[in-house]
């Protein structure tokens, strides 16, 4: 004799229903746009090597110093 199986509900359990006529659209953007925060979405092959934020940070303040020392170096001449 074959068992009944019992039929999986899609449904959320209770304690996971949320009322979305309660949210608030964007209610964080104002804050991050004032703090100044910005959010960059890493390819998967860079994430693996920076980390942190912090990692990545520092590889972009590097190359910024590396970028400013040489500006001067790459310079057109002023024909002087």
């Amino acid at each position: 004799m074959k068992t009944k199986i019992e039929k999986v509900s899609d449904e959320l359990l209770p304690e996971y229903d949320f009322d979305y006529s309660k949210s608030i659209r964007g209610k964080y953007a104002k804050r991050l746009v004032e703090e100044g925060a910005n959010i960059v979405v890493l390819e998967p092959d860079v994430a693996k090597v920076f980390s942190t934020s912090m990692a990545v940070n520092k590889a972009l303040r590097s190359l910024l110093d590396l970028t400013c020392s040489t500006h001067r170096l790459t310079s057109h001449s002023s024909g002087k």
